[in-house]
């Protein structure tokens, strides 16, 4: 059997079944990849997890007893919690996925798991089990020793590189002194921290990344490679290779990527916003996560990095490491290169575990654009960070206009972002807007309303809630396209309209503002006198 069954790699993931008997005719009782649970109990869990882990894989259904009853149990944020603490707690599981599905109109809840494909897993008191049948069995002696010869391959950071110590730069040292705070860089600390073999003078892999000048030149493609790509083009404008010792080339990398998306600056009214494209925390962990979690074996392979027009798209060798997935990668930790992540975080250039996917896909909402994206290509592992989301420019800097007061909290600013488009805001909606329950939407509408920033209309289960009269949002988010035109030729009587002159005065971007106007002349309501930067706008004659 290649995968157990509800195997997230599995082409059949059936979500529901009609009948208890159908159910039953797949899954008839516990064998050596089935097993049932009334409950979500933390260590009857970890003790199937790791039995699984260490065996063939398998399913664990919760909500039905060991006799095969179906006493249903649903998928809550609650039980969902409870389960990841579970993996959380064990050590090295293997890959996991978590689901429910539907048996005779009954919720249960299905969670795969699949053998490791190396190392081998424990439970949080230090216990190997293995699946036997339908049974958990605790490993001891030969069957351990077995395990563990078969299963425990050295990672490979560890690996003896072959370069002395006594080759190593002053520079290299000095830096590594500061990082750690440490005032000699003596033999013994190295080898507490992965950086030297036990026994002998030779560097791990680990310590050439970062004490060799140009790791690559001993380790293959062991670089970041920039690739730059104009708008719309297939073929990039620029290439750029980042060498050195890993944090250099995580600091070097995010400071250049930085600076070649630059900002979007707004103007509201006598005020200017510069809004980076990407947050520089975010741009950050995705190149550290690249460097730590790549495998350096594949040394034909460099991390590669795309800068374009609405993305920045970083792939790194290797697949993503047990047991984490592409559904369960915010919770599910683990550290493919674990000496070379322990640099990275001391020097501030990495999240502490277990932290990292979570900062960047709370950064990326929190600045009110799209949700980082992963993809395990098998090959390598593709982090892609938009730098545009469904908030325009104008309204992430009328947003920030808004927070200055400290009126809001960070959550709410998709919120008054949709009120002010003129939207009626419910519980229901902004459920949906933020996926919290009903209880949190409720607190943060009352937040909002008792700020004076929401106008609540209704009551109880009819409530809904507008943009306050008070709140003076940019035009282009209160003013609808005919109400936007009729501000801009109630300008031009004035005198000839720019680009900046339309942007000071309503919010749009350059882009937006840009559109407008254009909108405008071919209507034939507007002039254009100029080119460029010089473009201006008039009344017909």
């Amino acid at each position: 059997m290649p995968y157990p069954p509800l195997h997230p790699s599995s082409p059949e993931q059936p979500a529901s079944f009609a009948s208890v008997d159908e159910f039953r005719r797949r899954f008839a009782h516990e064998t050596l990849h089935v097993e049932f649970k009334a409950g979500a109990g933390n260590q009857p869990l970890q003790d199937s997890i790791v039995a699984f882990s260490n065996a063939e894989g398998g399913v664990i259904f919760v909500g039905i007893a060991d006799t095969g009853e179906l006493l249903g149990r649903e998928l809550t944020a609650g039980t969902y919690d409870a389960i990841v603490q579970a993996f959380r707690d064990t050590h090295d599981p293997g890959r996991y996925s978590i689901r429910q599905i539907v048996v005779n109109g009954t919720p249960i809840v299905a969670i795969a798991v699949a053998k490791r494909v190396s190392g081998f897993a424990q439970t949080s008191n230090g216990r190997v089990l293995a699946r036997r049948g339908s049974h958990k069995v605790a490993l001891f002696g030969d069957e351990l020793r077995r395990l563990l010869i078969d299963r425990s391959p050295e990672r490979f950071d560890g690996h003896d590189s072959g370069v002395l110590i006594s080759k190593v730069g002053d520079r290299q040292l000095a830096e590594l002194r500061h990082i750690y705070g440490w005032e000699e860089a003596d033999e013994d600390r190295l080898r507490e921290r992965g950086l030297l073999v036990q026994e002998g003078s030779h560097l791990t892999i680990a310590g050439a990344m970062y004490l060799l000048d140009d790791p690559s030149s001993m380790f293959g493609k062991a670089y970041i490679e920039i690739l730059r790509f104009p708008s719309g083009a297939q073929e990039y404008d620029r290439r750029v290779e980042i060498r050195g010792p890993l944090h250099r080339q995580v600091a070097h990398a995010t400071r250049m990527i930085s600076d070649e998306l630059g900002h979007e600056l707004v103007v509201i009214g006598l005020n200017r916003h510069e809004l980076p494209r990407l947050p520089v925390v975010v741009l950050r962990e995705a190149l550290a996560n690249a460097v730590a979690h790549r495998s350096y074996e594949l040394t034909g392979v460099a991390i590669r990095v795309e800068i374009r027009s609405d993305e920045v798209r970083i792939v790194s060798p290797g697949g993503l490491p047990e047991p984490v997935t592409e559904e369960n990668i915010r919770v599910a930790q683990s550290a493919r290169n674990a000496r070379i992540i322990g640099v990275l975080r001391q020097a501030g250039l990495a999240e502490d575990a277990g932290r990292g996917i979570g900062v960047m896909l709370d950064s990326m909402r929190s600045e009110l654009l799209d949700a980082p994206t992963f993809k395990d290509l098998e090959h390598g592992v593709e982090v892609s960070l938009p730098t545009r989301g469904t908030v325009t420019p104008s309204e992430r800097a009328w947003v920030r206009e808004v927070e200055a007061r400290g009126m809001i909290q960070p959550s709410d600013r998709l919120i008054l972002v949709h009120a002010a488009r003129g939207e009626r805001i419910t519980n229901v909606r902004v459920r949906e807007l933020l996926n919290i329950d009903s209880a949190d939407a409720r607190l943060a509408l009352r937040r909002l309303r008792d700020s004076d920033l929401l106008v609540q209309e209704g009551a109880r289960g009819g409530a809904s809630y507008r943009i306050a009269d008070s709140i003076d949002a940019p035009a282009s988010l209160r003013l609808s396209q005919p109400e936007l035109s009729s501000l801009l030729l109630e300008m031009a009587k004035e005198g000839p309209l720019t680009n900046y002159k339309v942007r000071s005065r309503t919010g749009l971007d350059r882009a937006e503002a840009l559109r407008a106007l254009q909108q405008l002349v071919r209507s034939g309501k507007l002039i254009r006198a100029g080119m460029r930067r010089g473009s201006r706008y008039e009344l017909p004659s």
